[in-house]
């Protein structure tokens, strides 16, 4: 979505708007932070600064500091990622961590139950966070990671979240470039809205092949008191067994048992995960 950035460069987030050159250091390490945001696990030093909207010579300096640091962690083939270090100041978010705290026994037991990946993630601006996941030597291999954001139109997760989302939310995801990330992707916004409404009718939806070929996903929703969807599980399978007569059950009911606690003891609210909260709301 498409936001009217005032002076100074800064969007009503708060954060650096693409393009806009940040002045201070602090603006320009959050600059460099918040480039990892906008859906890429990985990024080389260049991506990295053309979204942070800095010289080379400026990123490549606090990039490496970020990294000497852990805040950002460089991998062998030269692109960086979050580093483990912010990701563990991030988590202990008290939305994040008793989400997190109240979800690993439903996932576990949903784990022996199945053997496939399981994740747990929320809606953050317009893509999916990962905010817990387990996988087991018999899973399909998955790139996803705690903390990566991935596109809500390509995976079980994400369909959930945008299906329950906030109207506004929803259109402003159907009006904006659908990513295709395999030949499977849903990029035409009608096609994906009748998926979305298919999924509000159902309850649950499900993937084959649009994120990662040979992997399918199917997803159900986590509400808290009020009914509303704060969060997503889902299972990711072989394509080749993504049955579901032997997922949909097992799921169905972890996120039935989750939601139960979550009614009852969780105190967060779905607002709690966006990036780009406006400040006086």
């Amino acid at each position: 979505m498409i936001r009217a950035v005032p002076a100074g460069g800064k969007d009503e987030g708060g954060g650096m708007a693409e393009g806009a050159r940040p002045v201070s250091v602090a603006g320009k390490v959050m600059a460099i932070l918040n480039a990892f945001a906008q859906g890429e696990v990985r990024l080389n030093l260049t991506e990295i600064c053309r979204r942070a909207g800095l010289p080379p010579a400026t990123g490549h300096r606090l990039v490496g500091e970020l990294a000497a640091g852990g805040f950002l962690e460089r991998v062998p083939d030269g692109t960086y990622r979050i580093g483990t270090r912010l990701w563990r100041i991030g988590s202990q978010a008290p939305a994040v961590t008793g989400l997190r705290e109240l979800a690993l026994p439903h996932m576990e037991d949903l784990y022996e139950a199945t053997h496939d990946n399981v994740q747990l993630a929320v809606l953050r601006d317009d893509h999916v966070l990962v905010v817990e996941r387990l996988r087991g030597t018999r899973s399909v291999p998955v790139l996803t990671q705690v903390g990566a954001s991935l596109p809500l139109h390509t995976t079980g997760v994400g369909k959930v979240l945008l299906a329950f989302a906030p109207a506004e939310q929803r259109e402003a995801v159907l009006a904006a470039p659908l990513s295709r990330r395999t030949a499977r992707s849903i990029t035409d916004p009608d096609e994906l809205r009748r998926c979305i409404e298919q999924v509000r009718r159902s309850g649950y939806a499900l993937t084959r092949d649009e994120m990662t070929l040979g992997a399918s996903s199917v997803g159900a929703p986590v509400r808290d008191a009020s009914g509303q969807v704060v969060a997503a599980l889902s299972l990711v399978s072989r394509t080749r067994s993504a049955d579901l007569r032997r997922l949909l059950p097992p799921l169905t009911t972890a996120a039935r048992a989750l939601s139960r606690d979550v009614a009852v003891h969780w105190r967060g609210h779905p607002e709690s995960f966006s990036a780009e909260r406006k400040t006086g709301a």
